[in-house]
């Protein structure tokens, strides 16, 4: 007799139709584009960016810029998960000041960016591309198809197009990466200047820039500069992305054919080093060194190559090495927080627990890029010398909101201070009373202050210190005097406050101000340095904006399963969804904390309450828009029903009490396929 042969069943093919966690994902086929099957996904709503471009104009700066192609692992790694996932050693960028645009590539058809990116970017005033790609054989077959007449061209523009608005996304990087039949070229500038067209009328500052690889002429023939060959479709759109293999005349001849838009010409620079001018990877500084010099703008491909070669000694402190070459050369481009309220807790949008007003609600590791707060503009100083202060944006120790904080660690003397950059605002205040908090966590022998700095209306720089007590008088005739409210939590974070009218004055600065107490009892001259900066917040002083009413919301669930399993217990999945009964201008939530009741912490293992506080409330995860998939949550063999509640998060760092927020009871036994509740139960 034989013996029995098991055979892996694969799973089934991906049904974006169908309930499941939802992803991003790429548009593979003309057809699908064509058909506009994208929004009828079961994962369509789940993947707008719910996050407006920061700058109101949406016009790009008159100046060089910097444009990052973001190319990892053929696209959607860690990042298509939109609710996040478990990964918090996934690939993130925090150095957002630095750029102006940010492309999402892949080698689909139509790449599309997961909405974590667009969130992220457009919170530090960042504009985001998704990606047009044709290449080769097949792809000049798409070609031919496409542009078979001018209507279609225009049409295939359009469904671009209404793929960004809908998604919430500025543009496309177009790739056009084959030969293309002669006699159709005036089918692809119409596609171009069509797509231009209708991306400016329906997206405020819509962008479309043209990659540098096929010809005027039909050819496959990389230019690596501005030149006649390119030039009709750079005059169509907003710009064109030259190939990397220039030389160094290359950007000065391209700023000269470009002439008033010599911005618009963003010059290759691979970081990988494949061909590039400088050699890329520790050198890319070299080639923007040139870029900088000859007034046009630089396309950085790849800065990934830091994570993926697993640069030293760790990918934290190697990315804040090498974004720090692009500073040196460059310089800061975007400035923040330019209008209020601002609000700011240093999440990385990934870490190893999350907390929300000091209290844990997780301690599982987490990835999540669309919970990635404003971050500080942190120097970058080599070297782990324990003379040193290191500053960093750290996701282990303990966090007052999110799962991040600024982490201050080293040695400091006895009578010293220690100043951190940490943004470069250009705030303009007015008559109407302002309040600043900043919350710490800090040994007895370090102190941690916020030092601002001013321009008056005379011009004149003007300093003030938050100082957390008035043990600092030594220093006190240098700033503007500061009377500050503290107040102690239940977890060791102590939140500072002061309310101040600055009438006419510009805040241009923000940094961290390292102290030791004067009536420190310890006689060493050097002293061990810890603390940490829990979140700033700068808003207007006026009575605080209630949340609406638990009964304003509507709250769904739909799409319920339940599933069976041993010992009595069970899975539940469904889909959550809510909104408010009249929508309101003034209550425009992008975050959401989802949680469930009636569950205990030890059958729900991927996000286990800590014992303190005690709560029955089960944190599940963050939404960032109206609606959060639960997906095969366990409950145990007692429970009769789930009750969910969704917590709204305001933009300046507050929150609904957990009572008061919206929230749904979905019963176990008797389940529908949609159940429904107005405000509480």
């Amino acid at each position: 007799m034989s013996k029995s042969t098991l055979v892996a069943v694969p799973p089934p093919p991906f049904d974006p139709t169908k309930p499941s966690t939802p992803i991003s994902f790429p548009i593979k086929t003309l057809q699908d584009l064509k058909s506009r099957s994208y929004f009828d996904s079961y994962h369509f709503s789940f993947n707008r960016s719910s996050v407006p471009l920061r700058r109101n104009t949406g016009a790009l700066p008159d100046r060089s810029r910097i444009l990052v192609c973001h190319d990892m692992k053929g696209g959607y790694v860690d990042d298509k998960w939109v609710q996040g996932c478990g990964n918090n050693a996934g690939y993130a960028i925090w150095h957002w000041y630095l750029m102006d645009v940010f492309v999402y590539f892949a080698h689909s058809l139509v790449t599309l960016p997961p909405p974590c990116w667009t969130n992220t970017a457009h919170r530090h005033g960042v504009k985001v591309l998704g990606t047009f790609i044709t290449e080769w054989e097949e792809g000049k077959a798409i070609c031919r198809e496409m542009l078979a007449t001018k209507e279609s061209a225009q049409m295939y523009a359009e469904r671009l197009a209404e793929l960004a608005a809908a998604l919430g996304f500025d543009g496309w990087l177009i790739n056009i990466e084959n030969a293309i039949d002669i006699v159709q070229i005036p089918n692809l500038m119409v596609f171009v200047s069509h797509l231009t067209k209708v991306m400016h009328s329906s997206v405020p500052g819509g962008l479309v820039i043209w990659y540098d690889s096929v010809t005027i002429h039909g050819h496959l023939a990389w230019q690596n500069q501005l030149n006649d060959n390119n030039k009709p479709f750079f005059d169509i759109c907003d710009g064109l992305f030259a190939n990397y293999s220039w030389q160094e005349n290359f950007p000065k001849a391209s700023a000269e054919v470009a002439g008033d838009r010599k911005y618009d010409v963003y010059m290759g620079i691979d970081v990988f080093g494949r061909g590039t001018y400088g050699g890329g990877q520790w050198t890319t500084n070299v080639a923007l060194d040139v870029l900088k010099r000859d007034n046009v703008s630089a396309a950085i491909f790849a800065p990934g190559w830091v994570y993926e070669s697993e640069q030293p000694p760790d990918f934290y402190t190697a990315q804040n090495k090498w974004w720090s070459l692009v500073e040196k050369s460059w310089e800061i481009g975007q400035t923040y927080p330019q209008v209020l309220p601002f609000y700011a807790d240093f999440d990385l949008g990934l870490g190893s627990h999350i907390s929300l007003g000091g209290q844990t609600l997780s301690d599982a590791p987490w990835y999540n890029i669309s919970c990635q707060n404003l971050q500080p503009l942190l120097e970058f100083h080599e070297g782990s010398n324990s003379d040193i202060m290191q500053v960093t944006v750290d996701g282990r120790e303990a966090s007052y909101n999110g799962g991040g904080n600024v982490c201050f660690r080293g040695k400091l003397k006895r009578n010293e201070q220690y100043t951190a950059r940490l943004f470069k605002p250009q705030l303009q205040l007015s008559a109407t009373p302002i309040s600043i908090s900043f919350s710490v966590k800090s040994d007895t022998r370090s102190e941690l202050s916020i030092l601002l700095q001013f321009l008056s209306p005379s011009n004149e720089t003007k300093s003030l210190l938050m100082a957390p007590n008035d043990s600092i008088s030594r220093v006190g005739n240098m700033f503007l005097p500061c009377h500050l409210t503290s107040t102690q939590t239940k977890s060791d974070w102590t939140v500072h406050e002061t309310n101040l009218v600055l009438d006419g004055y510009t805040l241009t600065e923000i940094s961290a101000f390292c102290s030791t107490p004067d009536d420190l009892t310890e006689k060493a001259n050097t002293l061990e340095y810890f603390a940490l900066l829990g979140h700033i917040s700068i808003k207007r002083q006026q009575k605080t904006k209630l949340f609406p009413l638990a009964s304003s919301w509507v709250i769904e669930a739909h799409d319920v399963k339940i599933v069976r399993g041993g010992s009595g217990s069970k899975t539940l999945s469904c889909k959550l969804q809510w909104r408010l009964k009249y929508p309101k201008e003034d209550f425009a939530f992008t975050r959401y904390n989802v949680y469930a009741e009636d569950l205990k912490s030890s059958d729900y293992r991927p996000s286990k309450v800590m014992e303190e506080p005690r709560s029955e409330k089960v944190f599940l995860g963050t939404a960032h828009v109206n609606a959060y998939y639960v997906s095969e949550l366990v409950v145990g063999s007692d429970v009769k029903g789930v009750q969910f509640v969704v917590q709204p998060c305001g933009e300046d760092g507050t929150w609904q009490e957990l009572d008061a927020s919206p929230n749904l009871l979905v019963e176990i036994e008797r389940p529908s396929s949609k159940l429904c509740c107005c405000g509480l139960l």
